[in-house]
């Protein structure tokens, strides 16, 4: 995507001690970076705040994290929300959740109209409140013709339900007849996925410290390299997201081969 070259010094000014926009190579930005949004509640506790108040603080951080996505040219940003998993937590958590969701996205549609950002969901919405879903369905509506950086959030999203769901599919197609099983590829398998188009993930971000994928983009994130940081995502800042990219160009991408130096 293209990026506005004085914005993206402006936005980066003053730099910090440890990591500066000159420490990026812009021809090197990945397409697409997907962030594991960890540690909220967490976040929260430490400073003697209800839980709930993480997940109001992680609303500026996502918020920053699309502005500084779409300063740096990203074709897409995709982020962990909510997952099949999250409806086990407390009603109370999962409720405010819904509402935050639904308020957020209204608040934040005219940046997404001023960014030109095309927003995507991932996972099933059939589960969600009706008031949550139509306000989904909304922002959908509003940004379908947007031609700038797709966000997709993922909310009600497991990756081994998606899977199931792909494999479930192709299934009755070639019961139906309409499918010879022997044209099963792995691009037929991802065209049947909720990222369906859009490139897999350069770069996955795990905030708070965890090492794991929480059953999240398993098919798409084979050859993605990681960066974990200990910061919990209410801390995470445009500063943080630079220090992943950086750490990001420092690798060897080799995708099971060998580099010839």
């Amino acid at each position: 995507m293209e990026r506005d070259e004085d914005l993206l010094r402006a936005y980066f000014s003053p730099s910090r001690d440890d990591i500066a926009l000159e420490d990026i190579d812009l021809g090197r930005i990945p397409s697409h970076v997907s962030i594991i949004m960890d540690g909220n509640g967490r976040w929260a506790q430490a400073r003697g705040l209800d839980r709930s108040k993480g997940h109001v603080a992680g609303v500026d951080s996502l918020r920053e994290t699309v502005t500084t996505s779409v300063r740096l040219g990203l074709d897409a940003l995709s982020v962990y929300a909510f997952s099949t998993e999250n409806w086990k937590r407390p009603q109370r958590e999962v409720e405010l959740l819904m509402h935050l969701f639904a308020t957020t996205l209204v608040k934040e549609l005219p940046l997404f109209h001023q960014e030109n950002v095309r927003l995507r969901f991932l996972g099933d919405l059939t589960a969600l409140p009706k008031k949550t879903f139509d306000v989904f369905q909304q922002g959908l509506d509003e940004t379908a013709d947007h031609t700038g950086m797709t966000f997709a959030l993922a909310v009600n999203y497991g990756s081994r339900a998606e899977m199931t769901r792909a494999c479930r599919t192709l299934a009755e197609r070639a019961s139906a007849g309409t499918l010879d099983p022997a044209d099963i590829d792995e691009a037929m398998v991802s065209s049947q996925l909720y990222t369906a188009g859009m490139p897999d993930p350069e770069l996955l971000i795990r905030t708070s410290g965890e090492l794991r994928l929480s059953n999240y983009l398993l098919w798409q994130l084979a050859y993605t390299e990681f960066y974990v940081t200990d910061m919990y995502w209410p801390d995470f800042d445009r500063w943080e997201f630079l220090r992943a990219i950086r750490s990001f160009q420092g690798r060897d991408r080799r995708f099971g081969g060998v580099i010839n130096r």
